[in-house]
């Protein structure tokens, strides 16, 4: 009996940490993308934005709050605006192959997240 207490605990006190594990191991299969899109990012994009920011046209920067409000906030919207263009934004999908474009929407996406730090 005592030892059912002992692992019950055990396990109530581990569950918290499960989620986090498996987020950490997430993340460090994502790092050879994010490394790949931190790549092409700083090649292609960093020129108009630099630090998630835009030279072009200050109100169409790369930061979470823009991104959410454009209905911009999924790697999949990113692609597309990476892929076709829109307004000053050349289109990229004739310099890029589809799997550098969703890497760089990756990364762009990720460092939002994390405020451009």
């Amino acid at each position: 009996m005592k030892i059912i207490a002992f692992l019950l605990a055990i396990l109530l006190v581990t569950m918290p940490i499960a989620p986090a594990l498996a987020d950490q191991v997430s993340n460090l299969e994502r790092v050879p993308e994010l490394s790949t899109g931190a790549k092409a990012f700083d090649l292609h994009c960093a020129g108009c934005h630099i630090n998630g920011g835009n030279i072009v046209r200050r109100g169409k920067n790369l930061k979470l709050k823009t991104l959410q409000k454009n209905h911009m906030d999924s790697i999949e919207a990113i692609a597309t605006i990476v892929t076709n263009g829109k307004g000053n934004m050349s289109a990229y999908r004739d310099r890029l192959p589809p799997e550098q474009i969703q890497a760089v929407a990756g990364y762009v996406l990720d460092r939002a997240q994390a405020d451009w730090r």
